[in-house]
């Protein structure tokens, strides 16, 4: 997880919303790491979980990460769990929950759904206070303006 807070903070930096990810292979080695790079890509589904994932495949030349591990800072969204599901990643590990905008343990729940074929194991709260901690903070800025240029 530690490694995913690290991609998480470079996302921050970077002035995406700092949630990070990284793929682990069934070896226990990070094969793929990433952050949130929805603004820089102008793209809706740069999503860390997503990049990640791309990353992971393209590295092990297939479309599928059976036994792969994903450590993720925030709670995937919807969008995010049913990539997860679909690359079949072994188990998933997230740090803090978002009942706004998650789709594991909120919202819509994706891994309860009868038609999904795969659904991972699943482990919250690693090292949720941290990941809580940036998304306060990155969130705080911005409401207060300081993220914005002089002049």
């Amino acid at each position: 997880m530690e490694e995913a807070l690290a991609e998480a903070r470079a996302a921050a930096e970077r002035a995406e919303v700092p949630v990070g990810a990284v793929v682990v292979s069934p070896a226990g080695k990070v094969i793929a790491r990433a952050g949130n790079r929805t603004r820089e890509l102008c793209d809706p589904t740069a999503h860390a979980e997503i990049l990640a994932i791309r990353a992971a495949c393209a590295r092990v030349g297939s479309d599928r990460l059976p036994g792969h591990d994903l450590y993720v800072t925030l709670e995937p969204c919807p969008m995010c769990a049913s990539a997860i599901a679909l690359a079949r990643i072994a188990r998933l590990y997230y740090g803090a929950a978002d009942p706004k905008s998650g789709g594991v343990a909120h919202g819509p729940r994706i891994y309860t759904h009868p038609q999904l074929h795969h659904v991972p194991e699943v482990y919250d709260g690693i090292r949720a206070d941290e990941a809580a901690r940036l998304l306060r903070a990155f969130f705080a800025e911005r409401r207060t303006g300081t993220d914005l240029p002089e002049g």
